[in-house]
């Protein structure tokens, strides 16, 4: 696989090894730059605590032979070589672990003679510490060697302590530190390599399967899943698209059921209205009667297919989402009695019965203009379908629990058999009980029912038994105070 520069797996493996590398080179530069004074200060204080040991043991004490033996085994764990003086210079104790390194080893070289004079001991000393401490070059040895001294005033007189301990040659420290460090800083990196190479991978490997399936999605393959890994975004991110991917599926079936229902829905029409147009121009173009009744049929066909078109377009609003829906309160009762006015003429063409069984007010919280639509589906439903002579009795009433209105449309008509319940209501389906096409409906209406009582998140549903007649209902809030 080509190595992409620009990709998320290269960038992620490239932070995570410069990190390891900044953090690994600052704190090894941190530690060798630190190394020599830290070793230098700690150096003192553990000659510090050999001379307070050693007062201790042999000034501030009643000297006895366990303190001499304990002052001498700090002098030898600490690697140092002690001596004691009193204020004439006369040596009054040493000990010594140290051998030729020893710079108080006797005999004492002439700068050691003058160091350790009454006069200069009288001076070196710091007044508030009463201590000295100071760095010299072993002559003998070469070696670098820290002296500390002490003045100690006692009841007996004053005493001047000395510990000499050499200083181990940090650069040689320092050297073997630094191969160390250099040996952990490539496992540092090598552990960090390996970790940005596998959590790049995680990161990665579900942004390329997406990817993967949006090229497949882009291609019109609905067939594609998008899976989000282990990272809470990625699953996020892989969800929606999956939404995405069922709600495009959708559309593209609903298109291809589109054209496919269309083309089915205008055919027949367009068929009718070319052979009348034909017949007017062939036959009845001079027969005035035959004439009428040619471009009557022709008018019907033409209402029929603005009705489809209209319908289709309104549906289709309800599935993309734009379907808007203006809620207030209106009185239900009043709506009902205005559908069944203006449904009028089709009531008495079909000759049935249109009773409407209400209170007299029913105030309901929704849109006024989409219910009405509603109610004239279902009651030119009922209508379509009930004998001559029959009844469809509307029904409106309160619920029980004091906050939903029910609306019913009980026809008398063959009723709908009960696998067809559940697909009634989708576009373009057509009960059995439709022998033939009706230029009253285009068969969208119940589709519109649906659409319009789940954009108002109302309960619906056909309540039939085969040969006993149907009913239609849906359920409203009842009015809302603004």
């Amino acid at each position: 696989m080509k190595l992409d520069t620009n990709g998320i797996r290269f960038r992620v493996w490239l932070i995570f090894f410069l990190l390891a590398v900044g953090i690994t080179v600052f704190i090894g530069a941190l530690q060798t730059g630190l190394i020599r004074p830290y070793y230098r200060n700690s150096k003192i204080q553990s000659v510090r605590v050999v001379a307070d040991e050693i007062q201790f043991n042999l000034i501030n004490s009643q000297a006895s032979r366990q303190s001499v033996e304990n002052a001498l085994r700090q002098t030898v764990n600490n690697n140092a070589c002690v001596v004691i003086l009193n204020d004439e210079g006369n040596r009054l104790y040493s000990a010594d672990s140290i051998g030729a390194g020893c710079m108080f080893q006797e005999p004492l070289s002439q700068d050691m003679e003058n160091f350790f004079s009454s006069e200069n001991m009288a001076n070196i000393f710091n007044n508030d510490t009463h201590e000295y401490s100071q760095n010299f070059l072993n002559p003998t040895t070469g070696q670098e060697m820290i002296i500390y001294g002490r003045r100690v005033n006692e009841n007996l007189g004053t005493f001047y302590l000395f510990v000499n301990s050499a200083l181990e040659p940090v650069d040689s420290i320092v050297s073997f530190f630094t191969r160390q460090y250099g040996g952990y800083m490539l496992v540092a990196i090598l552990i960090a390599s390996f970790v940005a190479i596998y959590f790049s991978k995680k990161v990665t490997e579900p942004i390329v399967n997406m990817n993967e399936a949006a090229s497949r999605l882009a291609k019109q393959d609905y067939s594609a899943e998008f899976s989000g890994g282990d990272f809470t975004e990625t699953k996020e991110l892989a969800m929606s698209l999956n939404e995405a991917n069922e709600k495009l599926a959708k559309i593209d079936e609903l298109r291809t059921d589109l054209i496919a229902n269309v083309s089915h829905d205008i055919r027949t029409p367009i068929t009718n209205i070319k052979a009348y147009a034909e017949m007017i121009k062939d036959i009845s173009g001079d027969t005035p009667e035959k004439r009428e009744k040619h471009l009557d049929v022709i008018l019907k066909e033409t209402d029929y297919m603005d009705r489809l078109v209209n319908d289709m377009t309104e549906l289709s609003m309800m599935q993309s989402g734009n379907f808007i829906v203006n809620k207030d309160n209106f009185d239900l009762v009043d709506k009902i009695k205005e559908i069944i006015d203006v449904l009028q003429p089709l009531i008495e063409k079909s000759k049935v019965k249109v009773k409407c069984n209400s209170p007299e007010s029913l105030t309901v919280y929704a849109d006024e203009v989409k219910i009405g639509q509603v109610i004239a589906n279902y009651l030119t439903n009922a209508i379509k379908h009930t004998p001559f002579n029959g009844t469809i009795n509307i029904n409106a009433f309160a619920l029980d629990d004091g906050e939903t209105v029910r609306f019913e449309v009980v026809d008398e008509g063959e009723g709908v058999p009960e696998d067809e319940i559940d697909v009634i209501w989708d576009r373009y389906q057509k009960s059995s009980r439709s022998f033939s096409r009706n230029q009253t409906s285009t068969g969208l209406g119940l589709s519109i029912v649906k659409g319009i009582a789940d954009a108002h998140g109302a309960n619906y549903g056909v309540i039939s038994n085969k040969g006993k007649g149907s009913i239609f209902y849906f359920e409203l809030k009842e009015s809302h105070e603004a």
